[in-house]
């Protein structure tokens, strides 16, 4: 019979830290230049009203990420992608988002990209992968924007179809709670 493994108190083993370091593994290429005219999200598509979702690509440091690492991602349709919006010096603790009424909510409530760290995140549709390039359609991304890593989206573990969106929900005039799609009647919202 074996001996059980006592279990291990890894919390104590490690102090907490009040700050990080993080390394650049790459940038995107991407058409977008400025702020305005890039799209608000990665799967809304071109924000002139044109039908055009525009691509670019992940170009990974070689020296920080070998191709070897990105073995086996094109099996793939998306890509979860984690940027530092590099553009971003401030943030303020409320927002007015560009969607519903012009109602101050908390940044950590929004999608906004000032954030006390200005970390962004882009679910985006792999094109093909080749070398240390991913390549990829509708993005949200300016180009030479700085990637800190990136991850295969899974459906079954990354996608909540009935999760509640809080006021997301509300100014959509949906109810997750009846599936996804369903919109409230107007007496009902």
């Amino acid at each position: 019979m074996t001996k059980p493994i006592p279990p291990k108190d890894y919390i104590d083993a490690v102090e907490r830290p009040s700050s990080v370091s993080l390394d650049v593994i790459g940038y995107v290429r991407s058409p977008y230049r400025e702020r305005h005219g890039t799209p608000r999200q990665a799967t809304v598509g071109d924000p002139a009203g044109g039908d055009d979702i525009a691509d670019g690509v992940l170009v990974l440091d070689e020296s920080k990420v070998p191709a070897a690492a990105l073995k086996d991602l094109d099996g793939f349709d998306y890509v979860w992608v984690i940027v530092w919006l590099h553009l971003n010096r401030h943030w303020r603790p409320q927002v007015k988002p560009p969607r519903g009424p012009r109602v101050a909510r908390g940044v950590l409530a929004t999608r906004a990209p000032h954030r006390p760290n200005p970390i962004g995140l882009s679910a985006c549709r792999i094109v093909k992968v080749v070398g240390n390039e991913v390549h990829i359609r509708g993005h949200d991304l300016l180009d030479e924007t700085p990637i800190l890593d990136i991850k295969p989206y899974v459906p079954y573990a990354d996608a909540f179809p009935t999760a509640s969106a809080g006021w997301v929900d509300e100014i959509d005039g949906r109810n997750p709670a009846e599936g996804p799609g369903h919109r409230l009647e107007p007496s009902q919202s």
